[in-house]
């Protein structure tokens, strides 16, 4: 008797997860449904690039249909609510569908209007973000502008999508000012709540380095109550302030609207709780999720979604077949760091060891851990094609497993680091 699989996000977890079981199970086996409330498939990490005019808006957005292989019915629709006692997904317009199995692929929502005047006067003058194509656009018009003043680069809270893209931008814009010949009349401000500048220590350290070598400023343990953009203001909850003439904020995140709607489902930041080694959501036995949506505690980072879907699916095909899930997943990620002059850094991580000095992804591997190189910059920009034709439908990265190899990897022994 055929199964039906219903997938919530046609992002980048939902349209790989939606590809694999495809392969897996035939069109008898298994119905594959994928619902999402709009068409438009947002290659995520092309959007740090577009305030700098290094990208356009056109060439990171495709059709989320065309993305499915053929066999996958995709549904445009919102969602309002998910029932576990009738298996059963309900539309905000009035319909619904039945599931076997549910996977939640639903992402993050930005939430604007929980900081106090982030949205409010000057926002779109002084104050945009660049984690939605629209603000990522307004700020390019607003960065080419900008001749002299303090630009500040704020993560209101965490987590936060791509946790590195912050810290990428600081970068960019230090390089960006010096091709322009105003670096001297710029001054960069990194402003986060975290006590450094990333959650990993040794990259903390790192980065903290980098900054100083830079001259970007780390104002760490900040957290903002409050945005008065029209007088160029960050206010803490503990009111210490911070002057911009120029701000380049990261808003709170949070789960999917419908996630508060469904009992049971999500946390207070509407994540849903999910066990982080099988990808099993703990709200019903047959609900999964993946990638942005969950609260796993490890980087909300496309890599990360990439190596979840390898467990995903496997555990998806043993629980259809009655038998145990296999706790696979090992919080794997791996991040390139743009860093400006056409250069990046490579981090590989999972939840119990933090990024290594070293090389990847063997002792023999071409691109250098925790240390700039033009080859990581050009491995970041070859990221793109790969997304598009590997990634999404579903296919393995050669020489690169789910799981976090320790080959190439040097213990930290002192400060020195990895020279070579």
């Amino acid at each position: 008797m055929s199964k039906k699989i219903v997938i919530i996000g046609a992002g980048t977890g939902g349209t790989l997860t939606a590809n694999r079981l495809r392969r897996m199970y035939d069109r008898d086996a298994a119905e594959i449904v994928v619902i999402d409330s709009d068409d438009d498939h947002l290659y995520q990490p092309g959007l740090l690039f577009v305030p700098f005019d290094l990208a356009q808006p056109k060439d990171i957005v495709r059709s989320r249909s065309e993305q499915l292989n053929d066999g996958i019915e995709f549904r445009l629709a919102e969602v309002d609510r998910v029932e576990f006692e009738d298996n059963t997904v309900y539309l905000a317009d009035g319909s619904s569908i039945g599931y076997d199995v549910l996977v939640v692929a639903s992402g993050v929502s930005l939430l604007t209007d929980e900081t106090e005047g982030l949205t409010g006067p000057g926002w779109g003058e002084k104050a945009f973000d660049f984690y939605t194509l629209d603000g990522a656009v307004a700020l390019r018009d607003a960065l080419s502008k900008f001749d002299s003043g303090r630009l500040v680069v704020n993560t209101i809270d965490m987590p936060i999508k791509c946790p590195v893209a912050p810290l990428e931008f600081c970068f960019l814009a230090d390089w960006y000012f010096q091709e322009r010949g105003i670096r001297s009349e710029v001054e960069i401000t990194y402003v986060t709540p975290l006590d450094a500048a990333f959650t990993k220590p040794v990259a903390a350290e790192h980065l903290a380095g980098m900054f100083e070598e830079k001259e970007i400023s780390l104002e760490a343990e900040f957290a903002t109550g409050r945005v008065d953009a029209e007088a160029g203001r960050l206010i803490s909850w503990d009111e210490r302030e911070i002057p911009f003439d120029l701000l380049a904020a990261i808003p709170l995140h949070g789960g999917s609207e419908f996630v508060a709607r469904s009992p049971g489902l999500g946390d207070d930041l509407g994540f849903v709780p999910t066990d982080p080694n099988t990808l099993q959501s703990e709200a019903a036995p047959n609900v999964f999720a993946i990638g942005d949506a969950t609260n796993l505690p490890t980087s909300k980072a496309g890599s990360a979604t990439h190596f979840e879907g390898d467990t995903l699916t496997d555990n998806i095909g043993r629980f259809l077949d009655g038998e145990k899930l296999e706790g696979s997943y090992d919080g794997h990620v791996n991040c390139f760091i743009e860093t400006g002059f056409h250069k990046a850094l490579l981090i590989d991580f999972n939840y119990e060891v933090e990024p290594l000095p070293g090389r990847y992804p063997s002792k023999a591997g071409p691109l250098p851990l925790l240390r700039e190189s033009r080859l990581n910059h050009l491995a970041k920009l070859a990221f793109q094609p790969f997304y598009w034709h590997a990634l999404l439908p579903g296919r393995d990265m050669p020489g690169v497993g789910a799981q976090m190899s320790m080959a190439g990897k040097q213990p930290v022994t002192s400060e020195k680091g990895d020279n070579g």
